[in-house]
């Protein structure tokens, strides 16, 4: 199959056909990635993330951000990002 800079109605009918079946293509992998991973879940093999902050922590957290303590300081004393720590404090709720 050759394409030639000439634009004829045959050449991009050839070309949207390649570009539908690997679009379709990409679908279908990304199903069955998605049902893996389910069956994955299921069967108690794929796991999540371990929390970088537990229950506790997030509790103190909330003392001291009552007490007036800065969120950047709290998140460097803890080693993590602030964005982890609101994101922790949303999660814990």
């Amino acid at each position: 199959m050759i394409f030639t800079v000439e634009d004829s109605p045959f050449q991009r009918l050839q070309l949207q056909i390649i570009g539908s079946v690997a679009e379709f293509e990409q679908a279908m992998i990304r199903e069955r990635q998605r049902e893996g991973i389910a069956q994955a879940k299921k069967e108690g093999k794929y796991k999540s993330r371990k929390a970088a902050l537990d229950a506790a922590q997030i509790a103190e957290v909330r003392e001291q951000i009552n007490a007036g303590a800065k969120i950047a300081q709290i998140a460097r004393d803890l080693g993590v990002s602030r964005q982890t720590l609101y994101s922790s404090l949303a999660r814990i709720g």
